[in-house]
């Protein structure tokens, strides 16, 4: 990217090793609360357009324990307010795939919500672009396939008053957020750019991928129906497993204990 190879050693792109076990400082973008050098996987976690990586944070305590969580945390939110967010699915990607080399040194699987989901994929497909590791499973939750027309209408544009009726409805950002102008203020930037990727991406056909896919629905979500979300496994030569819980499009959240362990006994 922009005269530097993907593919460089780790330590030069500014990663620091352990000597003691090989594992990297975790930095701004791959974040781990309870690192764990005895692991013998990572887990990457993807958000929602407007989440941050505090959605996964409770997660480490109920997946098993030879798994590490590595919430990734992209700009423009929470502890990188500050940043400016990517407005780009295949730029994101790419920046991503540069810093997610060095912690791919283990085995390891991504998963991702809404938005996340078509973030993995993308990820996925471009770390295969630079002859990167493959993950040894990838989750996709709560987005349609990848090659499935965008059933609603484009928001990104929008005055901020119906962007932001229409973002309330979707439900994913915290009701109290809506109440108090000055926050948000804070998180309409980040909001407005994640719904900007989703709505102008643009599906690229390539071969499929070679790693099974765990695909989760809601059954309440009028967002993205379950059968949208089977059809990713067009995108794999591997095996596609559904799975359907009771709650709508967040039900990361409602189902979050049924979740975790549909998810452990995937890695299991």
């Amino acid at each position: 990217m922009r005269g530097r190879s993907l593919l460089q050693s780790p330590s030069d792109r500014g990663f620091v090793f352990s000597p003691s076990d090989g594992s990297t400082k975790f930095n701004k973008w791959i974040t781990c609360s309870s690192p764990n050098p005895t692991a013998q996987l990572r887990l990457f976690c993807l958000p929602f357009a407007g989440g941050g990586a505090s959605v996964f944070r409770t997660w480490g305590r109920a997946l098993p324990q030879v798994v590490e969580l590595c919430p990734i945390q992209l700009p423009g939110r929470e502890n990188r307010l500050c940043e400016p967010p990517y407005t780009d699915i295949q730029t994101l990607a790419e920046r991503l795939v540069s810093e997610i080399l060095a912690f791919a040194r283990k085995p390891f699987a991504v998963f991702g919500h809404s938005m996340g989901a078509l973030l993995a994929f993308e990820l996925t497909r471009s770390l295969r672009r630079h002859d990167g590791p493959m993950p040894l499973v990838l989750f996709l939750s709560a987005h349609r396939a990848a090659h499935l027309p965008l059933r609603r209408k484009h928001l990104h544009q929008l005055p901020d008053s119906e962007f932001i009726e229409e973002v309330f409805c979707f439900g994913g950002t915290p009701a109290e957020v809506f109440q108090h102008e000055d926050l948000l203020k804070v998180v309409l930037p980040a909001l407005r750019a994640d719904f900007t990727l989703c709505d102008r991406y643009s599906f690229i056909p390539e071969a499929p991928l070679d790693c099974p896919l765990v695909l989760y629905a809601g059954r309440q979500d009028t967002e993205v129906l379950p059968q949208e979300v089977e059809a990713w496994s067009e995108h794999t030569t591997q095996t596609a497993r559904l799975r359907i819980f009771p709650g709508d499009h967040f039900f990361l959240r409602s189902d979050r204990d049924l979740l975790l362990r549909a998810i452990s006994r995937a890695l299991a």
